[in-house]
């Protein structure tokens, strides 16, 4: 019998400790959520912090969008040139792979917000406009167009994400 009062007793301090930990969690999140000027302080970030981050995670978007359809547009000069070899398609078929490499490390090194990220979005910049350029000058084909418009739309995001940091 004194077992089980000991047990009962022991249960009622852990629900009594339980509770009381309950509210007090409950009334610190409570002052948390009733600050006057939005989230609680723990929540809060700097807006510049949050902008900076918005801008290279952006870059890091549009830039592996743009190595994707890059290698696309590789994979599709290669077979035109394969059947009938032309000149532009050759050209901008060694640009879309070295584009492709400069926009893959442009992302890897702009989504993990590196100190070589500026550089290699300025690379990858200047190597987009020479791949979208290369592109435009077969304006019939309808690949190639859509390769010169992710390399213009990549180029002027890392400039502009090169700008933000400067």
């Amino acid at each position: 019998m004194r077992m089980h009062r000991s047990l009962g007793l022991g249960r009622a301090v852990l629900a009594i400790a339980a509770l009381a930990l309950g509210v007090a969690s409950v009334n610190a999140w409570g002052q948390q959520q009733s600050t006057a000027d939005g989230p609680p302080a723990t929540f809060r970030a700097d807006a510049a912090v949050q902008d900076h981050h918005a801008h290279f995670m952006k870059c890091a978007k549009v830039c592996a969008d743009c190595a994707v359809e890059c290698d696309s547009c590789y994979h599709h000069c290669a077979d035109i040139v394969s059947t009938s070899p032309k000149k532009e398609h050759t050209k901008s078929m060694k640009l879309c792979t070295d584009c492709a490499e400069a926009c893959r490390l442009a992302a890897t090194l702009a989504g993990r917000h590196s100190q070589f990220a500026v550089g290699a979005c300025d690379f990858c910049a200047r190597c987009c406009d020479e791949c979208a350029s290369a592109c435009e000058a077969v304006p019939t084909d309808k690949h190639m167009a859509e390769c010169a418009k992710a390399c213009r739309d990549c180029a002027k995001v890392c400039r502009e994400m090169v700008k933000m940091v400067k």
